[in-house]
């Protein structure tokens, strides 16, 4: 499989895991940092190639996709659920410890597009998110969580997951097929 955008990722044991799973070329941020020659080679990427953003699914990783985000519009976003990038030998968690399955899967998430016909008419509100138990109750965290890996959007606090859902473009009906997935308990995708 060949991805043709350039993948934005933490580390040389991420790029590892990437080449093993795809090909493609990566751009390493060394940490959460991300010094400004790094942000320059991903502009460049952007404008020449495309960039995707995988990064690990933790504080971290969201602060480095968060910074890069910001440096660079545009970019498509790849995300494990914690549980496919979770190494249970040691507990370590990110994207070098997924399966060549799971990244290939991220990915070509990552490069579908959601085309919306009128995205005005198409935005999911907060009341939807607080009517579908996402948002200011007990279980709200668990359902996000959930939601997520449904959506393969990654795991969003209650601020982030209406700006995600933009940003993916998730459609008022794919968000309520999945939300009724989760009230059915069906397995997660």
């Amino acid at each position: 499989m060949i991805i043709h955008e350039c993948i934005v990722v933490e580390g040389k044991d991420d790029t590892v895991a990437i080449k093993r799973a795809v090909q493609a070329d990566t751009i390493e941020t060394n940490g959460s940092a991300v010094p400004l020659e790094v942000l320059e080679q991903i502009k460049l990427a952007s404008e020449r190639r495309g960039v995707i953003i995988f990064t690990d699914p933790d504080a971290p990783g969201e602060r480095v996709r968060r910074i890069v985000r910001e440096a660079v519009p545009g970019c498509k976003h790849a995300f494990l659920p914690r549980e496919e990038a979770l190494n249970l030998q040691d507990s370590d968690l990110g994207v070098e410890n997924a399966s060549v399955e799971a990244i290939q899967q991220a990915l070509l998430f990552a490069q579908q597009e959601h085309g919306l016909e009128d995205e005005s008419a198409q935005q999911i509100s907060r009341t939807d998110l607080i009517e579908a138990n996402l948002l200011g109750s007990q279980q709200a965290k668990k359902r996000r969580e959930h939601l997520g890996k449904q959506l393969r959007i990654g795991y969003a606090n209650g601020k982030q997951l209406e700006k995600r859902l933009r940003m993916f473009r998730i459609q008022r009906e794919e968000f309520f097929q999945a939300v009724q997935a989760i009230d059915e308990g069906e397995e997660i995708r």
